[in-house]
């Protein structure tokens, strides 16, 4: 055996974040996560704190100004900032999502372009895939590209684009040759300055209300030539591979977000008494805290397996990524409802987070691709 092999053991370094970017979030962020909920604002607070702290798009490399960390450490600040804010944790979720595909893709003068101003906190940036008659079966968007002497012109409309109108650039998937169906969509990088970029209403939803939803329009939005991610028609198969690299991330939100509401449980079950002792002692809520821990802790495993291959760009990715989405997303729903449940009437009431750690939980068995889509994707690749 080898005594160096360390598979199973973060290294020092992901351990010294993850101390990190808790004490961040706890003392910057998480004060002011219920009024971000309540008020459905923006939580500025948690932007300027991760952004001060260079925790806001960690994988923008050292090269682009950024930090130059690994896929893992990506996950561990997102489930950090997502077990006190789930809306917050959006922040550095998008942009990673939004630069995922200029970094598979992109050329280096693109990259020169959109990264530095990302990685020194002065834009974010989102990403544009999915429409209203094209979610789950995205390659059938209607959105168009063009191309007019040395600019693209899109026209079209793309929906649950997160953090639309707070970020600067956005990452869009666009048909450029019909006739080829998924293989004529190209990736390009939209300004929200370019002529013809128009963001819609913000959506009112179940939960991560501090992360706006909104539409995007492309009315005959021109933007230079240079601003395609790879050759046209392989916009499709970047947005692939761009979530076998951002599916393991949403696992990581949803890992968070369950430890959140795991804490919370087991801090009140030792401290609320029935019966003339704590409800700690009886033990059917024991297993019920037990079934709860157990379920965090294999999904986080998994999430980090996930994304260490896929650091790694190892082949093969769908099937890790969609399983650590997948199972992360479940148990999300699963420990939030759980918590509610112990916590009992109080639970049920915006006196504890844990009713809104459920509503935040349940986006994430939906975005990325439903966690039927990842059953789907799963499924093909045992099959195949």
């Amino acid at each position: 055996m080898n005594p160096d092999f360390d598979a199973y053991r973060l290294s020092d370094e992901h351990q010294a974040l993850r101390e990190a970017v808790r004490d961040l979030a706890e003392k910057e962020i998480a004060p002011h996560a219920a009024e971000v909920d309540e008020q459905g604002r923006y939580p500025v607070e948690a932007r300027e704190a991760l952004t001060k702290a260079g925790f806001h798009a960690v994988i923008i490399p050292e090269e682009y100004g950024g930090e130059g960390a690994d896929e893992l450490a990506g996950c561990i600040v997102l489930e950090e900032v997502a077990r006190v804010c789930a809306s917050s944790s959006l922040i550095p979720g998008v942009n990673g999502l939004g630069l995922t595909p200029i970094l598979l893709a992109g050329s280096d003068e693109l990259k020169r372009t959109v990264l530095p101003s990302i990685a020194a906190g002065e834009a974010m940036i989102s990403y544009a895939l999915s429409e209203r008659e094209a979610g789950s079966d995205a390659a059938s968007m209607k959105t168009r590209a063009r191309l007019d002497g040395d600019h693209w012109v899109l026209n079209g409309t793309k929906c649950w684009i997160s953090n639309a109108g707070e970020s600067a650039w956005y990452t869009v998937m666009a048909v450029t040759d019909p006739e080829r169906k998924a293989n004529g969509i190209s990736a390009f990088v939209v300004h929200a300055d370019d002529p013809g970029f128009v963001v819609g209403p913000k959506e009112r939803k179940l939960g991560i209300n501090g992360s706006p939803t909104r539409e995007i329009y492309f009315e005959n939005c021109t933007i230079p030539a240079d601003r395609i991610i790879g050759e046209p028609g392989t916009g499709f198969k970047t947005a692939l591979r761009t979530l076998d690299h951002t599916r393991p991330t949403i696992g990581a939100q949803a890992v968070g977000i369950a430890q959140g509401a795991l804490d919370v449980a087991i801090d009140y079950v030792k401290q609320r008494r029935q019966f003339g002792r704590a409800i700690a002692d009886f033990q059917g809520l024991q297993f019920m805290v037990a079934d709860m821990a157990m379920k965090v802790e294999a999904a986080r495993q998994l999430v980090y397996v996930a994304a260490s291959r896929a650091e790694r760009h190892e082949p093969d990715l769908g099937f890790i990524s969609s399983a650590a989405k997948c199972l992360a997303s479940d148990t999300a729903m699963s420990v939030t409802t759980d918590a509610v449940q112990l916590l009992g009437g109080a639970g049920y009431t915006k006196d504890f987070p844990v009713e809104r750690m459920m509503r935040d939980a349940k986006i994430t068995q939906i975005y990325e691709g439903t966690n039927q889509i990842q059953r789907v994707v799963m499924a093909r690749a045992l099959l195949k």
